[in-house]
């Protein structure tokens, strides 16, 4: 894309009488440096909003986000495109400038595999703009492999560099997971730092992440992919740092006078990835303290899976008025959040809404994220959301059940829902439903299908296999509570000794009644 050739304004005939020339030279320096402001308020853009997900949406009259405080509090420090201190005009002040870093993207598709790279490369400008970027440009080169060099070859290599100093930019962002000797040879020939997809995802991980694990689990994946990426400046990694007999300071342990810097920069990554599994392990039993509470008390749950950015916590706010961080960017949320709802017929189950995905999503986080992720292999039924409005969902379906599968999670029923059904028409809604014929399309922001998505988590929930018939003294009015929390009354009527109540329990709650049962004579002995 051509960069946009703003001109400059005329500030001269202001419509003012006519005043000295030292007040009118002052209101030229004023003007200018308005007009520079207004321009640099015209942010590049690539692509369409609507490219990598839904256009922004105004929230719903009824509020079904809560007052979404996290968001407030995230926005509070965010960094604001056009505000800057450089001034074109620098003989009377000093030149400063600060602004947003400023990126172009870049990408390799092979023969046919255009629109699937254009689509790639959409979602990545959307990943850098959350990441805090501007994008200036996306450029994309048919070839059967990645040159094992440059990525791109030494001709487009060069091409790249004359255009990332024709736009201006800092920094190149490749469509894809770069090798340590594919990066630096691309900075050596761009001249502008080089990073890849994985950095940037582990960048917005790293900004998103509230919880002690959350954060914990982003640390480790981080190190792991810094680990092979180590690089020396100079001799500032080949420094001799050895022990107490070589005077560095390393102490005891290290390897001598023959350690290097980056050797010792490396064994400190390893301690410090041993620590936080260490800590991640240490945590994972209140997880399981909690899951075996809700098995205990036989709770089925609902683990909300998806893309990112397909709208998952927005149904969770829509169905249990959660309040949980609503934001039209990728990887809003990133720790589990579980919810308690009820069906129809008075049945308890929670709804928990996990990490979200994306394409070629780094083997790194999930593993580091696979505590998390176990509430999805735990779950009774998957909630599979899926953005309506994207451009290829059938990729978004593809690329969540893999990590699905990553889990353990593929036998679980799963049950799809197109969000955002507003923004689809009825020739979008046709191809979905061939992609998904028993999918349901449901709307967060407006409520729509909300009743038939509710019905049909009620009809997939596990029920209760134990028929019982059974009198309930009245003055144990908890076990009642109990048929209507764990299973499933069909019927329920008062006679002069009790409660009689027709239902389906499971093994322990008919422990509870066996005292209350009604045999064919009477009560059961």
């Amino acid at each position: 894309m051509e960069p946009i050739l703003l001109t400059s304004m005329d500030t001269t005939d202001t419509g003012l009488p006519e005043r000295d020339d030292a007040q009118t030279n002052t209101d030229d320096v004023v003007a200018r440096v308005l007009a520079a402001a207004d321009r640099r308020s015209a942010d590049y853009a690539l692509f369409p909003a609507t490219a990598a997900g839904a256009a922004p949406q105004p929230a719903p009259a009824d509020n079904a986000d809560g007052e979404q405080l996290d968001l407030e509090e995230r926005q509070a420090l965010r960094r604001v495109s056009g505000l800057s201190t450089e001034l074109e005009d620098v003989t009377e002040v000093e030149y400063r400038q600060l602004r947003l870093e400023r990126v172009v993207l870049i990408g390799v598709h092979p023969q046919g595999g255009l629109p699937d790279a254009e689509n790639s490369m959409r979602e990545l400008s959307a990943l850098a703009e959350t990441a805090g970027a501007v994008v200036l440009d996306g450029l994309l080169q048919k070839r059967a492999t990645p040159d094992p060099s440059t990525y791109l070859g030494s001709g487009k290599a060069i091409e790249l560099r004359d255009r990332v100093r024709a736009l201006g930019a800092d920094t190149v962002v490749a469509d894809t997971e770069l090798a340590p000797s594919q990066r630096r040879a691309l900075e050596d020939v761009v001249g502008v730092k080089v990073i890849d997809r994985t950095a940037v995802i582990l960048d917005i991980f790293s900004q998103h992440a509230k919880s002690r694990e959350g954060k914990a689990q982003v640390e480790l994946a981080q190190l792991e992919y810094l680990l092979p990426r180590l690089r020396g400046w100079g001799d500032s990694m080949s420094r001799q740092a050895g022990g107490q007999v070589g005077g560095a300071g390393a102490g005891m342990g290290s390897r001598g006078p023959g350690e290097t810097k980056i050797e010792l920069d490396r064994r400190r990554i390893h301690s410090r990835m041993a620590r936080l599994r260490k800590q991640i392990k240490d945590m994972k039993p209140a997880r399981e303290a909690k899951r075996a509470n809700r098995r205990r008390n036989a709770v089925p749950s609902v683990a909300i899976v998806g893309y990112t950015n397909a709208g998952k916590s927005s149904l969770l706010n829509r169905i249990t008025r959660a309040g949980v961080l609503v934001e039209n960017a990728l990887f809003a949320t990133l720790d589990a959040t579980v919810r308690r709802y009820e069906t129809q017929d008075g049945r308890l189950f929670t709804l928990t809404d996990t990490v979200g995905f994306v394409r070629n999503l780094p083997h790194q986080l999930v593993e580091a994220f696979r505590s998390t992720l176990e509430e999805t292999a735990d779950a009774d039924v998957l909630l599979h959301v899926v953005d309506a409005s994207h451009p290829d969902p059938a990729a978004q379906l593809t690329t969540v059940r893999n990590v699905i599968g990553e889990v353990g999670a593929r036998g679980i029923p799963e049950l799809v829902v197109f969000n955002k059904a507003d923004l689809a028409g009825p020739d979008e809604r046709l191809v979905l439903r061939g992609l998904e014929p028993d999918s349901i399309f449901v709307s967060a922001r407006t409520g729509e299908g909300m009743e038939e998505l509710l019905a049909r988590l009620s009809d997939l929930l596990p029920t209760p296999q134990l028929d019982v018939d059974a009198v309930i003294p009245y003055d144990r009015g908890d076990l009642v509570a109990v048929l209507h929390e764990r299973g499933k009354v069909l019927e329920l009527g008062y006679e002069e000794t009790g409660t009689r109540v027709h239902a389906l329990v499971g093994p322990e709650e008919r422990a509870l009644l066996a005292p209350y049962l009604v045999a064919s004579g009477g009560i059961a002995s």
